[in-house]
């Protein structure tokens, strides 16, 4: 039996065993009760409450308007939904960089004022005092490397990271560091497959790519992406399993005929 299969609840000790055994996880955004209520009974190994809800709820260009409380009303809302995944809750910009207290005072109010499992953040070395004194009280920390959104204005584009050398080298070197310091596990985002392999391997803690390749341990997609309804974003990582916008607008014109025409609703539809 796999180790996913024969577990009721996901943990940092699940994902670190699955890891061991070779096995894949799996991990998704959700940022709302319904959604992530679906995709806990699909069997989702993580659910990641991401900035990324800066985008795809609120409709902004980066993720960096989101706050600390949008983050904390989203979370509570998934984890309200969810009863097998490991939830983790990103940390927005602005609420961990340069200030270890103010990012100790984030998690702790992540974690009483949403019951998620984790928080993630972004950053290897620059980030080190503030994962110290979050992991000091007893909080769960998952890393995140490569293209760092919250950081996109300081690289000016969304392109692969750690093309060139010397980045590549900082980048295994803050790999290390984020498993030395106790994260249970990190995200690389957009860089080359190779790399990411390389990363994978030399750390014991998972790793889950987005736009890393295949040779990591497991993979992490923004739901609105992978279902296809959101439509404007469409890197070569994306895999689209569903055209869930089209869908919609189907069944939303239908409902419009329906009213216009009288036919909704029928006789059996009213009291």
């Amino acid at each position: 039996m796999s180790v996913h299969k024969e577990v009721k609840i996901i943990t940092t000790h699940i994902l670190n065993e699955m890891k061991f055994h070779g096995e894949k996880i799996a991990m998704l955004t959700a940022y709302d009760y319904s959604m992530a209520r679906l995709v806990d009974a699909a069997g989702i190994d993580i659910i990641l409450v991401g900035d990324s809800a800066s985008n795809v709820m609120a409709g902004f260009e980066t993720t960096l308007p989101i706050t600390l409380d949008n983050m904390i009303y989203h979370g509570a809302s998934v984890v309200r939904a969810v009863h097998r995944a490991l939830v983790v809750v990103d940390l927005p910009f602005g609420t961990y960089q340069g200030n270890s207290k103010e990012a100790l005072n984030s998690s702790i109010r992540i974690m009483k004022e949403t019951g998620a499992h984790a928080v993630k953040l972004e950053g290897g070395s620059e980030v080190k005092e503030s994962i110290i004194r979050i992991l000091s009280a007893g909080i769960p920390v998952m890393g995140h490397l490569g293209l760092t959104p919250q950081s996109i204005h300081k690289f000016g584009t969304y392109v692969v990271r750690a093309k060139q050398e010397e980045e590549a080298r900082r980048l295994k070197e803050d790999a290390k560091l984020l498993e030395e310091l106790g994260c249970f596990a990190m995200v690389i985002e957009k860089v080359p497959a190779k790399l990411a392999e390389e990363v994978a391997q030399m750390v014991k803690i998972p790793v889950i790519g987005i736009g890393a390749g295949g040779g990591v341990d497991g993979q992490v997609l923004v739901l609105h992406d992978m279902l296809g309804i959101n439509q404007e974003f469409s890197p070569r990582f994306l895999r689209r399993y569903h055209n869930l916008a089209a869908e919609i607008d189907g069944a939303v014109k239908a409902y419009i005929s329906d009213v216009r025409s009288h036919d909704f609703p029928n006789e059996k539809e009213q009291y």
